[in-house]
Parts: structure tokens; sequence; C-alpha cells
């Protein structure tokens, strides 16, 4: 099982004293945190596209690849890039030169994305939401699968056999599909014989399983193998040496974020309470020391079946030294923890 880092690189004030962190100094901690993250021994670093005051990752390709420049074994992947708004020969030639940066370790996670900003900016109409990921989903399998491309257009502009290049050092480039639990998005990426990343951001994680059973019957429908597919999961997440050190640092800036967030979306107030109900072993937040940590993934694992688990650490309200402290913690403790105990259950069977 792969365990990893996610993150939008947030670049919000500190709750506590209202001290800011610029977009450029975000971006550089996402480079350090590349690298501390394969010093700790974890298998992935994932950044999501956002365009966004309160987010600096607009770029994810351009920050994996300085980080590529620096590692030799992570894996580097979006999550997500933002496919609907951008051009999928733009983003396989971007992904595909991370790929010979890095030697073959770069991914795509594909989704339609959680905030809209990026229609308007780049000119795409919301009305066209589900058309355009679609469409654009499948030039970009296009692309992978063939060094020339006929396409006869739509949303963007017809290709008459043209070449695409650089090819990926990978064949194919791993494309992953990312999805918040839509039953629509797991079906299409099961018929695809796609990887899927399920945003597990809320609730108790066990209800997604119904969406896994209904990804792998899509898939076998579709005549791929199930077993075959990764299964990824994303949820948020601190960890410190003891459980109330997690939450005392975490609650803050989780409360400040989800507000902000919920103002836009109408949602109640998020209080301690909801925070307290969320880190509860069967809740989605992974809030917790090493070993708490370690036991609710385990579960996570034996709900889901899932192949990979990302943390998404994402707290520019706490120091960055707690952030990176979350990182190694994650690597060195939960991760050796969960891969005996997985070893384990496999062992009984």
């Amino acid at each position: 099982m792969e365990i990893g880092i996610s993150t939008f690189l947030e670049a919000t004030p500190n709750p506590a004293n209202g001290d800011p962190v610029s977009h450029a100094e975000r971006i550089r901690q996402g480079v350090e945190e590349i690298v501390v993250a394969e010093q700790a021994g974890l298998d992935v670093y994932a950044i999501g596209e956002h365009h966004r005051p309160d987010y600096s990752a607009s770029a994810p390709a351009v920050i994996l690849a300085a980080g590529a420049a620096r590692t030799s074994r992570i894996r580097l992947s979006s999550a997500v890039t933002v496919l609907s708004s951008d051009d999928p020969v733009r983003v396989y030639q971007q992904f595909s030169t991370l790929d010979a940066i890095s030697n073959g370790r770069a991914e795509i996670m594909a989704g339609r994305g959680s905030f809209i900003e990026s229609f308007p900016l780049f000119g795409y109409s919301l009305n066209d939401y589900d058309e355009l990921f679609e469409e654009k989903l499948e030039l970009l399998l296009n692309i992978r699968a063939s060094e020339k491309v006929s396409w006869p257009g739509g949303h963007r502009p017809a290709i008459d056999n043209r070449g695409v290049y650089p090819r990926s050092v990978q064949q194919p480039l791993p494309v992953w599909i990312g999805s918040g639990g839509n039953p629509e998005s797991v079906v299409r990426a099961g018929m695809l014989g796609l990887p899927l990343v399920l945003a597990i951001i809320g609730g108790q994680p066990e209800q997604f399983a119904p969406l896994v059973r209904l990804y792998k019957e899509a898939a076998a429908q579709a005549g791929h193998d199930p077993s075959k597919l990764p299964i990824a999961t994303h949820s948020h997440g601190f960890i410190a040496d003891t459980a109330e050190q997690a939450a005392e640092l975490f609650f803050p800036p989780t409360q400040q974020m989800m507000n902000a967030i919920g103002r836009e979306r109408g949602w109640g107030h998020y209080g301690r309470a909801a925070f307290d109900a969320a880190r509860s072993l069967r809740g989605a937040l992974y809030v917790g020391d090493p070993e708490y940590v370690a036991e609710k993934i385990v579960l996570l694992r034996k709900n889901l079946g899932l192949t990979r688990f990302l943390l998404h650490v994402d707290v520019s309200g706490v120091p960055h030294r707690e952030l990176l402290r979350t990182i190694e913690l994650l690597g060195t403790k939960v991760a050796p923890i969960v891969r005996k105990e997985l070893a384990r259950i496999e062992a009984s069977e």
C-alpha cells in the first residue's frame, strides 16, 4: 500500500496572529516538502491546481518539476489537474516533461475541480461543465495512446494528424480520475479502466464502499480486471507526537478554512464539536498521534480495499516546521505501522 501527501499549497494568514504567507514562500515550502517526504520514505507527493488567492498552486507541474530535480524515488502527481478548463495537449506535454525530469515518476490526476474560478478565467462556460470534462479526457487519453493525433474538434479546435511531444518515459503515462463521490465519475473511471482517487473529506469513509463496488462493477463490465486497478483516497489530516498537540495545532486553521469556504457555499458554522467528531475513529479527519492515524488508515483499507492513501496536509496557519513534522511522522512512524499490520492481516488470511 502506497502512502503519500496531497496539498493545494494553502496561503492563508495564521489565525492566531494574522501573519501572512506569500504565494512565493508557500511554493518554495512545497518544494521543500517534496524533499522531506522522500527522505521520510513516503511514496507520493501530489499538488492540486487552484486559481484562488488562498492557494498558491495554479501550475502544479512546474512545482513538481522543481521537486523532481531534488529527488530520485517519490512519485509526483497533480491532485487534481482541472482538465475541463485546460488544454489536454498542454497537460500531456507538461506532465511528460515532468516525467522526463523525474525519470518516470509523473502522474496526472484528472478532475473537474471543486472550485470554479478556472472556468471564467480561461473562457469556459459552467453550462458545459460535464461535457467539457468528458471531451477533454477523451482527447488526453488519445494523446497518451498515440504520438500522432487526429481530433474532430468541439470545445477545443480540431487536430489533423499532428504529433504531440515529448512522449512520456512511462508508457502509458499514468492518468487517475479524481472524484468527490459522484457515481457517474466513478462509473466513467471504471469503464475506462483508469485508477480512481476518492476525496473523502466528510462523513464516514466506510460510506464510500458502495462507490468502490460500483467502480469495480463498471470496470468488469467493460472488460477490465478490477483486481489490477489501483484505488486511492485523499483526506485531510495532521500528525503530532501526541493527539492533544495535533488537535490543538490543527483545529484553528481548519476552522478558519472551513468557515471561509462555508460562507461561499452556504454551510453552517464549523466548530470544535464537528472537528472532534470528524477525528473520531470512523470519521474522515486523520488527526492524532502516529499510532492513532495508522489505526484509522488500516480501518480505511479494510473497509474500501484501497491501494494508496494520501494525507492532505495543507495548513499554512501552523508553523511550517510542524507541517514538515507531520510529513516526517507519516513516513517514519505511521507508514511502517500500517504496512506491518497489513502484512499481518494478509498472512493470517
